[in-house]
């Protein structure tokens, strides 16, 4: 009971308080997290666990922050995640780990994420979606040879917002927006065209930005219609990450880096659970399509690092 309340964000000090009004006088505190620390060897089992049986032709990357107490100070620490779709069309969890904030700016934390999922089996990626982070995007190209690169359509469109005044932000907003409506990639190429020549007069450094990423934008187009919408983005991992928040909201600052992953761990680990007996993300006959596209479609496919 005091696990399960512990994982579903209840603070140490209201299960203390839980356990006190069934009768149970003598559990403190420190106690609980004794109690709680038990679930380390769940975690890591599911932190390291083999990805060989599956391959997962879509893969989200992205980080969230917490707050961590570490050689006496409060750092903000990485919380880096990793999600997929397999080919059966079930979304999965696929990796944890932290980082230093400070330290994920030069690629080798991504780098040190990354390779272990590698190692454990990950295969068969065809695309992969995340923020254009320098760091992330130079280790996508290193240790996932082969697969593209969607750039999140939300991350750039707040790039482009932090470019112009916060009256037009509404309007920036809207525009490029319009991009992503259009039905083919040729329209959307059309499109985003017009937006730039309409923006370049009055906002040409977001001009300059949608030219720039034109073909790391629009690379969702590539692939099956029927998962453009969720691949363009990536907004399905958010929505992980605002779970994650609110449960380690209630912690505030962590004691110590185990003491968080235990937390996400499981808070991942439920989630995992909760993909596999729920409704499929995709059609699996909607996943053969990636294969049958790449046979007709010239798939654009990063540019490896040399």
């Amino acid at each position: 009971m005091v696990q399960e309340a512990y994982v579903l964000g209840v603070s140490t000090r209201r299960v203390e308080d839980l356990v006190d009004a069934l009768g149970i006088r003598s559990l403190s505190r420190s106690e609980v997290s004794r109690i709680c620390a038990a679930l380390d060897a769940e975690v890591e089992a599911f932190r390291s666990r083999s990805l060989v049986a599956e391959r997962y032709p879509y893969i989200w990357l992205d980080a969230t922050y917490v707050k961590v107490r570490e050689a006496g100070r409060v750092v903000s620490m990485a919380a880096l995640v990793a999600t997929g779709v397999a080919a059966t069309g079930e979304r999965r969890i696929l990796g944890l780990d932290l980082a230093a904030g400070a330290s994920t700016d030069e690629g080798g934390t991504w780098t040190a994420f990354i390779r272990p999922l590698v190692g454990r089996g990950l295969a068969g990626v065809r695309l992969v979606i995340s923020d254009a982070h320098p760091g992330l995007v130079a280790a996508i190209g290193a240790d996932l040879l082969g697969a593209s690169w969607q750039r999140c359509r939300v991350h750039c469109t707040r790039n482009a917002q932090a470019l112009v005044p916060r009256s037009a932000r509404g309007m920036v907003a809207a525009v490029i927006r319009s991009i992503f409506e259009q039905p083919d990639e040729a329209s959307a190429r059309e499109q985003l065209r017009r937006v730039a020549d309409g923006l370049r007069r009055r906002y040409p450094a977001v001009a300059d930005l949608l030219l720039d990423a034109e073909a790391d934008l629009l690379v969702h187009f590539t692939f099956p219609e029927p998962h453009r919408r969720q691949i363009r983005s990536t907004n399905p991992l958010e929505r992980l990450n605002k779970e994650i928040k609110r449960r380690t909201d209630v912690v505030g600052i962590f004691p110590n880096r185990a003491s968080l992953i235990r937390l996400v761990g499981m808070v991942l680990a439920e989630q995992d659970d909760e993909w596999q007996d729920g409704r499929r993300y995709f059609s699996p006959e909607s996943i053969e399509l990636i294969d049958a596209m790449a046979h007709t479609t010239e798939v654009p496919t990063l540019l490896m690092a040399t």
